[in-house]
């Protein structure tokens, strides 16, 4: 009886804990960098100690799907576009005090990123590391001995150095691991799966227009850009303001994952509501792009469904086996974030028709897939002969839910969380 009132206590807590988040507007006051989106910040799991297992289930398997660490901005024209319209204002004797000033700070960006666009950074590769060691830490079990580690890439180079520095920590702890790992072309088309019809799809429904529409709503950009500028009538005749406002939002939203962090802000640019307004319409960007709506025809989050399926098949296959081991993939927040939304985590595979209602229904972009977000299926079950085999679901390292009935939660029947998944997947028509 009291184990029962313990696991529903936990089962309890994982919903009402995701339910009483705090606000997003109240989240981005404590930690502005939260407002970068898929920028933002990896902190590390968010729950000091897991929930025990029922009794007599054993970790047995770890699947693993993660995203690279952090890194340098990946165009040019995240920086030209800034340098380019200050500079040309510099020169016509046209900025501000604040201007200058802020020009000096993006030439020191431009400089420290010079020839690394995209590369992972420093902290990036601590993050794997971290990740790595934790994972070791919390299921020891699966990585005892000799344990098979299957670890694949795509053949973008941030990937494939998360991916190796991952590796060399687990190798760190354990030197027996038996370790297998690829990169290429090849991996592409599972792990960062780019689904044109479905990109169509979306355009076909508008979603561009409906973006605008709502940017429009929350117009936050002139008092930030014009205060740049220390004459008026040159600001509004020459610079596009909307378009220097988002990459100097960007810009200052990127630097957290560098080792200028502590010496270059542009946060100080934005009042705390334009910096709310500018995430509002992120948030807004990415869950029309890749989130559950009729706004984009409801279907973009299958974009993703050859991973998952790869996912079930791979855990049916791990599970035949008495001693499985681990499987870790690499990619990006592009592949990451409609999985997420297709596996139905926390809620994210819920449809929303209305933008306005989008926070209130808990969908929050940098909760998601911040610099290396993962997700992390483990397995359970009391031995190779026990047909039982429960999952629980960690989402950036914390327990999470599935919109399944679970006496364990959160811990469910595989049989119960693999009929849901390929339900779902069979629900989708391919094009012909």
């Amino acid at each position: 009886m009291m184990r029962r009132l313990i696991l529903t206590f936990f089962a309890v807590w994982a919903v009402v804990s995701i339910g009483a988040q705090p606000k997003p507007k109240n989240e981005l006051k404590k930690d502005v960098g939260l407002s970068a989106s898929n920028c933002a910040l990896y902190t590390g799991p968010h729950q000091r100690r897991l929930s025990k297992a029922p009794h007599g289930k054993q970790p047995f398997y770890l699947s693993h799907y993660g995203r690279h660490g952090s890194r340098y901005m990946i165009n040019n024209r995240d920086y030209d576009f800034v340098v380019d319209i200050l500079e040309k204002a510099e020169r016509k004797g046209k900025l501000s005090p604040l201007g200058h000033d802020v020009l000096e700070r993006v030439r020191l960006m431009y400089a420290d990123a010079e020839d690394r666009l995209g590369e992972l950074t420093q902290l990036g590769i601590q993050q794997q590391r971290d990740i790595a060691r934790r994972m070791m830490e919390r299921f020891p079990r699966v990585f005892e001995g000799d344990a098979v580690v299957d670890a694949h890439s795509t053949m973008v180079l941030r990937c494939v150095f998360s991916m190796e520095n991952a590796l060399q920590q687990m190798l760190v702890l354990n030197p027996k691991l038996r370790v297998v790992h690829e990169a290429g072309r090849a991996e592409m088309r599972l792990m960062s799966y780019v689904d044109k019809h479905l990109q169509q799809q979306g355009a076909a429904y508008g979603t561009r227009k409906v973006y605008d529409d709502y940017c429009q709503e929350h117009r936050c950009w002139e008092r930030p850009t014009a205060a740049l500028f220390s004459d008026t009538a040159y600001f509004r005749k020459m610079v596009n303001g909307e378009r220097l406002n988002y990459y100097l939002f960007r810009m200052a939203g990127s630097i957290q994952n560098t080792d200028l962090r502590s010496k270059v802000t542009l946060y100080d640019l934005f009042t705390d509501e334009e910096i709310y307004q500018n995430w509002q319409m992120e948030n807004v960007f990415w869950f029309l792009g890749y989130g559950n709506t009729p706004l984009n025809g409801g279907k973009q989050p299958f974009s993703q469904r050859f991973l998952l399926r790869s996912l079930i098949a791979q855990a049916d296959s791990a599970i035949a086996l008495p001693r499985p081991g681990v499987q870790l993939r690499f990619g990006h927040e592009t592949s990451l974030l409609p999985l997420v939304c297709l596996m139905d985590i926390n809620g994210y595979g819920q449809s929303v028709d209305r933008l306005d209602q989008l926070e209130k229904k808990g969908w929050v972009n940098y909760r998601i897939f911040p610099m290396s977000a993962n997700i992390q299926l483990v397995f359970y079950r009391s031995s190779p002969a026990d047909k039982d085999v429960l999952v629980k679901v960690l989402l950036n390292e914390d327990e999470a839910t599935l919109p399944l009935k679970a006496k364990d939660a959160p811990y469910y029947r595989w049989a119960d969380v693999r009929e849901f998944w390929l339900k779902k997947l069979d629900s989708y028509q391919e094009p012909e």
